[in-house]
């Protein structure tokens, strides 16, 4: 029994001991203006690239990820959450460090590029085919991702540009075209803070059902009830270092028992 235990730990990602620095263009708070942004000149001449600085998101990170988990990343503002989740993707490089994963991770984010001056019909087909379907996969899931992302309840949204479109609506219609699919390993970037309790309800039912499937899902959100609902493990980053990892209800205590004390 304990090797067919075992043999089901399959891990799908492995950061190993991983950092992840990037450049950032602007002076900051030297730009801000008046004698400030004077003083901010001048001394950018004693710059060798005027006007950027490096920025540390990721400080020596490491974990396993396993098919059929879903994995909660927790942490305050610039703690190095959403800049983990673009590693993992593969979007951004590790200047130290090296990611493994099992299969294509597929980065869904609220603010994913979907075209606005497109229709969400068009949208549909486009993101579907980005996410992997065929033409006929997203035929087929069409009816059931519009219903899913619930736009078309108070009028025929779907035929509309998506410039016309709530931050939410479009934010639910990305995350029901990534979720038409099963995915080795999905990566959620605040996606369920969006849409009233009906969504945010069919929203953890379905990473439940993409679980089930042996994928791997991975959610950052501020929300930490969703982390407790829809996780059985959490990692809790700050600074750009892992604090904790564990039980998604063990680590929430001991964030929110932080923050009450700050």
């Amino acid at each position: 029994m304990a090797e067919t235990t075992e043999s089901k730990r399959i891990p799908t990602v492995v950061a190993d001991g991983v950092h992840v620095t990037y450049t950032v263009q602007g002076a900051g708070r030297a730009a801000r203006g008046g004698a400030t942004a004077a003083l901010g000149r001048v001394l950018s001449r004693t710059r060798t690239t005027p006007g950027t600085r490096t920025v540390h998101a990721v400080k020596g990170v490491s974990f396993a990820a396993y098919k059929g988990e879903a994995i909660g990343l927790i942490g305050s503002n610039g703690s190095g959450k959403s800049t983990l989740l673009k590693a993992v993707a593969g979007l951004l490089p590790t200047s130290q460090g090296r990611i493994y994963t099992h299969g294509q991770p597929s980065l869904l984010g609220v603010n994913a590029a979907l075209m606005g001056d497109l229709t969400g019909e068009r949208n549909v087909i486009l993101g579907g085919l980005a996410m992997g379907m065929s033409r006929e996969e997203i035929q087929e899931r069409y009816q059931d991702i519009v219903d899913f992302s619930g736009i078309n309840e108070k009028g025929d949204f779907i035929s509309l540009p998506m410039r016309t479109y709530s931050s939410g609506m479009g934010a639910r219609l990305r995350f029901s075209i990534a979720a038409a699919k099963s995915h080795d390993v999905l990566l959620i970037d605040e996606a369920l803070a969006t849409g009233d309790a009906t969504f945010q309800r069919r929203s953890q039912e379905r990473i439940g059902e993409l679980r089930r499937q042996a994928g791997t899902v991975f959610l950052v959100s501020h929300s930490n009830s969703a982390i407790r609902q829809t996780c059985d493990r959490a990692i809790w980053l700050e600074a750009g270092r892992m604090l904790m990892d564990g039980p998604a209800g063990d680590v929430v205590d001991a964030y929110e028992a932080h923050t009450r004390k700050k």
